[in-house]
């Protein structure tokens, strides 16, 4: 299907969507995250000091010059020997053709890279502890993996890779893979035939899906220009003092248009003459396939609500979001998992019950799936079907998401549909999601969705007032609260001031405050003779 890449820019914020037939394929967004004050972006190459070891856990935290220290993982942190890398290799093998296929393992959806995680796969090496081979104060060269998601610190790994257009290179393990993606036999065993012939003995490459039918002249082209990039950063390094960013990857237009595009592209749409010469100077020298394909938008319009993304994204960042029908499907993101929960609504059917369900369900596995993209929703995902009584009906909607979720770029596995109608799945995440980028904290709930009802806090005060009374040896006490709580203090159905007064011979003087939080109040007793 025919797709287009538009790019918007406005000051320091650059957006991009890829879309098809009006729907978002991929949505990425950067607000100067490339200066070097600000965040480290994913590909970022850093010389950094070890700060702390902890056998505990099996990690260690690296500075590498910004405010919250890297987080390195014995996996990413223990760079194996050649022999040590043939000899899990070997042993990989083996576990994957003993391993039985079940369906209660359920579905994997690889992304690009999932070769070079089944290369790097270092449990085999579980008599390692990370003290044995990293120290305080030492300097090591690592590559970002994740980017820092809310209170977390960016993920970084020693197992440096290089990303170009069709290949990945890795300096320092040795693998020939081809990419998941790529599912004709044919061509996969043709592309690692050609990788093995460019390979260096102890280097690895990856066939990215983009290079299904590309030939050995390409493929050849994209490892040299990888394997100059790493000599020079190999250069930087040594000469360099940590902490210190060796590797800048590419800009956010040039990642975007590596990394998302492909042939199906027919258009790419930029509302700046900075990024249109920025794609035509990117494109002519890499993308030759995209040459000639970008223009600029000059409407009146904001070119993001010409193409009805800005609308989409306003959806992707509600907690319900309504399906066409009339059912809708309810996204709480937390800290443990995201959290989806399917209801049909307004939507009633024309059959039968079952039938209903079934085509609310159906049509729901294609949101939940845009959704996820669109959000970058990460981690654990749970999503709560509305229950069906046939298992035909079950497998039906757990083939139709599996489906639907091969259109993501990230890796994804999938389990059935449980015996409670849930469907348990992870998603990888690479950066923060676009909630957490685009909102804050309510500053009045503190991020808790609610806040306590008026009734709650005024029988909390009352509480606190009948402590403060049987202390006080005054007759006067001061009480200050939000307005709806003294107005419900004082009013006629609750009678509590007044009661409270003949009971304990006080004079009760309360006073409204605009500005105090609902849930805010201060009790003050003023003592003989103050």
């Amino acid at each position: 299907m025919a797709k287009e890449l538009i790019i918007n820019q406005t000051l320091n914020e650059c957006r991009a969507a890829l879309i098809e037939n009006g729907e978002i394929i991929d949505y990425v967004m950067d607000r100067g995250s490339d200066g070097v004050d600000n965040n480290p972006v994913v590909g970022n190459i850093y010389k950094g000091i070890v700060l702390r070891v902890l056998p505990g856990m099996q990690s260690a935290f690296v500075d590498i010059g910004h405010e919250k220290a890297a987080f390195l993982y014995v996996d990413d942190a223990y760079i194996p020997t050649l022999e040590e890398q043939r000899d899990m290799a070997e042993k990989l093998q083996k576990l994957q053709e003993e391993k039985i296929e079940s369906k209660e393992s359920g579905e994997i959806i690889p992304d690009e890279l999932s070769s070079l995680s089944e290369s790097v796969n270092l449990r085999f090496c579980s008599d390692k502890s990370i003290e044995t081979f990293l120290k305080e104060g030492q300097e090591i060269l690592v590559q970002v993996s994740k980017e820092p998601i809310s209170t977390k610190g960016p993920r970084v790994t020693r197992h440096i890779t290089l990303a170009g257009r069709h290949v990945v290179f890795m300096p320092s393990i040795e693998h020939t893979g081809v990419s998941r993606r790529i599912q004709d036999e044919a061509e996969r065993n043709r592309l690692k035939d050609v990788l093995d012939s460019i390979r260096p003995e102890g280097k690895g490459v990856i066939a990215r899906t983009i290079a299904d039918g590309q030939s050995y002249k390409v493929l050849k082209f994209d490892f040299n220009m990888l394997v100059k990039i790493w000599k020079e950063i190999s250069k930087k390094a040594q000469k360099s003092k940590a902490p210190v960013l060796i590797h800048k990857d590419l800009t956010f237009v040039q990642r975007i248009l590596r990394d998302i595009t492909d042939e199906e592209v027919v258009g790419i749409v930029v509302d700046t003459k900075e990024n249109l010469k920025e794609v035509e100077k990117f494109t002519s020298k890499y993308l030759t396939t995209l040459k000639g394909k970008a223009s600029c938008y000059t409407g009146d319009m904001p070119i993001f609500e010409h193409y009805g993304i800005d609308l989409e994204v306003e959806r992707g960042i509600s907690n319900k979001v309504y399906l066409r029908s009339g059912g809708s499907i309810n996204i709480d993101q937390t800290e443990a998992l995201v959290s989806i929960d399917v209801n049909t609504g307004k939507f009633v059917g024309r059959k039968n019950l079952e039938d209903t369900i079934v085509r609310t369900n159906l049509e729901a596995v294609k949101e939940i799936a845009y959704q996820l993209r669109l959000r970058n929703c990460g981690g654990l995902i749970i999503v709560d079907f509305i229950d069906m009584e046939k298992a035909e009906h079950r497998d039906s909607i757990y083939q139709a998401l599996i489906e639907a979720l091969k259109k993501d770029r990230a890796k994804t596995n999938v389990l059935p549909i449980s015996g409670l109608g849930l469907i348990e799945m992870t998603r990888k995440r690479t950066r923060d999601t676009l909630i957490r980028i685009m909102c804050d904290h309510c500053s009045y709930c503190e991020g808790t969705g609610r806040v306590k009802s008026t009734l709650t806090v005024c029988y909390e005060l009352v509480r606190e007032l009948i402590k403060t009374l049987k202390k006080t040896k005054g007759n006067k006490v001061f009480i200050y609260a939000h307005p709806e709580v003294t107005a419900r203090l004082c009013g006629e159905d609750l009678d509590i001031i007044e009661n409270l007064e003949n009971v304990y011979a006080k004079n009760l003087i309360v006073r409204s405050e605009n500005n105090y939080h609902i849930e805010q109040y201060e009790i003050f007793a003023q003592e003989f003779g103050s």
